[in-house]
Formats: structure tokens, C-alpha cells, sequence
């Protein structure tokens, strides 16, 4: 009887993934595109409900993905090398997940195989954004809707 094989993000650090598995990591939640601010105080990071002018609000995914650093500069662009700086990812995120060790969450199309999940269990903020360009940047504080970490 063959060993059971661990899937790739429990046999591999995330510097040792290739292109399509770093890739398949992400849920398409959407969450890391909503505008965050940060407290000056502690640091702590906040999530808004407001989304990137990128994120399509139905789908949690960047409109135009290839080329998001061209549109928007200060879009983060996460790599293996960054692992130790993912505590303001949001907790369900399977990138910090792995980081830290963790198995990904059962909800997660890689686990479960069916990619609504994230939706159908309301991790994702699908039909519940709203777009930057309709929110003044003074008011986001009132659209706060989780502490990273």
C-alpha cells in the first residue's frame, strides 16, 4: 500500500513552491485588496469594507491582476521572502497560514475542492464592499470591519 502523499503546502515552505502552487494558495477572498489603516499607536491594522479600484466587488478578484502594480503603486505584492511579515494578512488567509505553519482552513478550495466556499461561508466580503472611489478617504474608519492579527 502506497504512504499517503501531504499536499504540497505541508511538504514545502512557501519559498519552495512553485509559480501555480503559490497561486492556487490564494482563496480569492479578496480581503488583502480592502483599504486597511494602520494605528499610529500599536501599529495594530485595521480592515475596511472599502475595496481597491481594481477588486471586482462579485468576485474578490483583481480586475486586472497582470498589471495592478501599474494602476495602483502601493499594491503589495506578497513573496516567499516576506513570509515573516504576514501578520496583517487576515487570519484565514492561506499564505499566512502556511507562513506560520498552520493547515489551511477546511473551507479552502484546495481542501474541499469547490472555490464558492470562500464565498459561501462568508470569508470573503463578496456583495458587502464598498468602491474607494465612493468613499472619502476621511470617513473610512467608519467602514472598519476587522484587526489584522
Amino acid at each position: 500500500m502506497a504512504a499517503k502523499v501531504e499536499p504540497f503546502w505541508k511538504r514545502k515552505t512557501l519559498a519552495q513552491l512553485d509559480q501555480d502552487e503559490w497561486e492556487s494558495l490564494c482563496d480569492g477572498c479578496g480581503l488583502c485588496c480592502l483599504q486597511k489603516l494602520e494605528d499610529e499607536d500599536d501599529g495594530s491594522v485595521y480592515y475596511t469594507r472599502i475595496a481597491c479600484k481594481l477588486l471586482d466587488m462579485d468576485t474578490c478578484r483583481c480586475s486586472d491582476y497582470a498589471n495592478r502594480r501599474q494602476s495602483v503603486p502601493d499594491c503589495i505584492q506578497l513573496t516567499p521572502a516576506q513570509a515573516d511579515q504576514f501578520q496583517w494578512l487576515p487570519p484565514t488567509c492561506a499564505y499566512r497560514l502556511v507562513s506560520e505553519g498552520k493547515d489551511l482552513l477546511l473551507w479552502h478550495h484546495l481542501v474541499c475542492g469547490d472555490p464558492q466556499q470562500v464565498h459561501t461561508q462568508r470569508i470573503s466580503q463578496a456583495g458587502r464592499m464598498l468602491s474607494e472611489n465612493g468613499v472619502a478617504e476621511d470617513d473610512w474608519e467608519e467602514h472598519l470591519i476587522f484587526r489584522a492579527g
